[in-house]
């Protein structure tokens, strides 16, 4: 769903806030309607304005919870915050019902100003069951409120989660009594089961059925509390539920119904509001990596006037690339589920070769298996893209936690000498123009290309400012022709510029040429096992991705006063944390710049300069120092690595701390 931002200083949305459009304008056509008693007695609700809300949903990995996360995010971006998700569920398609492992939660980060990350802990938490509570209790600062749903409670329910007693019954000690792993929260117990079941029972579902709707009631009660418009839910209900009427209206009525209750009940006396974030006119969506990843490759081959053909083996959490590709044929998209990984690479090989975008999507297992095949890529030197969605490894590790640990595999993760270029975006919204970026390099200079995004980038949202077509930069195919009367054509004669080898598609008069994974002849491809020859082409290939670094735009320095002497230096997906962190420490007077990466081979031409200007080099990863390895190699410095591989993005606070303490550092040395 696409919306039209308003400009900043258009009238606030929550004028007239009694009540959100969708919910019904007299409680006679409120199935969940208030009683008269309820009416006369409602309190006064308090509106308190806040900046930012991190809010959680967490539950069994059957209640709904990226659902209803997914839908609160929808509300929130069509009423003009600017946001960031993190999505986390189990690898298990079902876990054992109410145990720890079997929790899956939704994290939004919410506010009315430019935001970076999804929040380093939740302000708000929504467990829909003890283990989802225990599971979560951790990450909660003290202080923050925490809405549970009673209704699960029971004695199994809580030894299944590790609980010895019911945590919900210390709250109700006495001044001065021990209040238990719950001490110090802002606790609200709500059976919101139970009246979701009460008020669907005019539909005549079952009660487990009815109970499902629960996460509506939970997202109809948060609606409420942070004055999200519930329309948009409202006809996204409609048109899921369509040929299901008694669903779609038992769901529509939890979703009143939870509205209602914020608003009658004397639980929650105070409604926050988080006013719309300033942004530029335009068009904006929510979109996920994923997501923003196949857009991009749709706009790559109407850019270069190619078809796009996808070769692919499901993997999470890359396999939304192939399911959003497949509904793009109108665009001269062509989708392949292949029956195995190598399989996928082989036919997206093929359909280069033909003279197609070829494209194939894995994660690092899959990389693994690809390795051969995209060596005979770079041998054959034909545009290939190699998407990498990064999950936790090694084997097959952690298939829904994030990790960016194969840009060494990226690099060198091939037999022989196979340089291969590596482009990373740093945002779900960055997807997009990663992989046009990813599609002029393969195009243009004739390679395969790896782009590495992450669980993270893949799953994760954010509003993005859809562009114009005519704004999009071309991609020049530049397809070989036949060569003049008497002449020879030469499949491996080299563009004084790029480097690059001519692009012969099959069945063009006159290109005839021998293709495939033995060394070639330098200028005729012929087949040669000349050692001479051989140390010929092994460093063509390598200059020719070098000179990739010719057409790279000067990297940004975020540096404002220009004397900072600690340098951040990241890529991928540590994008949004550095930034949040960087912009932590200049709120407490400290100095620090950052600069992002989004080619990692080569590297832009001006990087050694600039990590020559400071005194400090830091690099955060989600591996254990795999960028500080290649920096300290390449230009000789003696960079810092702040690594942690725990399957999560990096924490904004935790990576303020350790730039403080390199600025600090510093100033003792000086101080000396």
């Amino acid at each position: 769903m696409e919306e039209r931002r308003r400009p900043a200083d258009a009238p606030d949305r929550l004028a007239g806030r009694g009540r959100t459009p969708g919910t019904p304008a007299t409680p006679d056509h409120d199935p969940a309607r208030r009683s008269d008693v309820e009416e006369r007695t409602q309190v006064s609700k308090q509106v308190k304005q806040l900046d930012r809300v991190v809010i959680r949903f967490a539950g069994d990995s059957g209640d709904g919870m990226q659902l209803t996360g997914d839908r609160f995010t929808q509300e929130s971006a069509s009423f003009g915050n600017d946001l960031v998700t993190l999505p986390n569920f189990p690898a298990e398609i079902r876990a054992p019902q109410g145990t720890i492992p079997g929790v899956s939660s939704f994290q939004v980060h919410f506010a009315d100003h430019d935001i970076l990350t999804p929040g380093d802990a939740p302000d708000v938490l929504v467990a829909m069951n003890p283990a989802a509570l225990k599971a979560n209790l951790g990450d909660m600062p003290k202080g923050a409120t925490i809405i549970v749903d009673t209704h699960d409670f029971t004695g199994r329910n809580l030894t299944k989660a590790g609980y010895e007693s019911n945590p919900l019954e210390a709250l109700d000690a006495e001044d001065g009594g021990d209040q238990g792993p719950l001490a110090g929260y802002s606790v609200h117990p709500v059976d919101l089961t139970g009246m979701t079941v009460e008020a669907v029972k005019e539909f005549g579902l079952s009660r487990k059925d009815a109970a499902r709707a629960k996460n509506m009631f939970a997202l109809g009660l948060l609606s409420w509390l942070y004055g999200r418009p519930i329309a948009p839910t409202e006809q996204f209900l409609h048109r899921r539920f369509a040929r299901v009427a008694d669903i779609r209206d038992a769901n529509l009525t939890a979703l009143k119904a939870g509205w209602n209750f914020g608003e009658t009940t004397e639980t929650f006396v105070v409604q926050y509001e988080v006013k719309p974030a300033p942004m530029a006119a335009g068009t904006y969506r929510n979109i996920t990596g994923n997501l923003a990843l196949a857009y991009g490759l749709v706009a790559a081959g109407v850019q270069s006037d190619l078809p796009v053909f996808l070769g692919s083996y499901p993997i999470t959490p890359a396999s939304d690339i192939l399911h959003e590709l497949s509904k793009h044929k109108a665009f001269g998209v062509t989708t392949f589920q292949a029956e195995d990984e190598i399989a996928g690479i082989g036919s997206a090989i093929g359909a280069a070769y033909g003279g197609a975008l070829g494209v194939t999507t894995t994660s690092g297992p899959g990389i693994a298996l690809k390795s051969e095949a995209i060596g005979l890529a770079v041998m054959t030197e034909l545009p290939l893209l190699v998407i990498d969605v990064q999950r936790g490894g090694p084997s097959t590790g952690l298939p829904t936690k994030t990790e960016q640990a194969d840009l060494l595999q990226a690099m060198f993760g091939r037999n022989g000498e196979a340089p291969v270029p590596i482009v990373a975006p740093q945002s779900p919204g960055d997807c997009f123009s990663a992989a046009l970026e990813a599609a002029r390099i393969a195009v243009t200079y004739r390679t395969p290309v790896m782009l590495l995004s992450d669980g993270y980038l893949a799953n994760g949202s954010e509003p993005w400012h859809v562009p114009e077509v005519a704004d999009l930069p071309k991609i020049d195919a530049n397809f070989a022709t036949a060569p003049a009367e008497g002449e020879e054509f030469l499949p491996y004669s080299r563009d004084p510029e790029s480097l690059a080898r001519p692009w012969a598609p099959p069945g063009t008069a006159g290109l005839e040429h021998r293709i495939g994974g033995l060394e070639k002849a330098d200028g005729s491809g012929n087949i040669s096992y000349d050692s001479a020859n051989h140390d010929k082409m092994t460093r063509l290939r390598q200059a020719k991705v070098d000179r990739i670094a010719e057409s790279l735009p000067p990297l940004e320095v975020d540096d404002p006063t220009g004397d900072a002497r600690v340098l951040v230096l990241g890529w991928g997906s540590t994008y949004g944390p550095i930034g949040a962190a960087v912009r932590r420490v200049r709120n407490e007077g400290g100095k620090a710049a950052q600069v992002h990466l989004r080619h990692l081979n080569p590297f832009p031409k001006d990087l050694g300069e600039i990590l020559k200007r400071y005194d400090k080099v830091l690099i955060p990863e989600m591996n254990l120092g795999q960028l500080s390895m290649l920096i300290r190699a390449k230009y000789l410095v003696d960079a810092v690595g702040f690594n942690q591989v725990r399957g999560l993005p990096l924490k904004a606070a935790e990576l303020a701390e350790a730039i403080t303490g390199l600025v600090e550092q510093i100033e003792k040395e000086d101080a000396r």
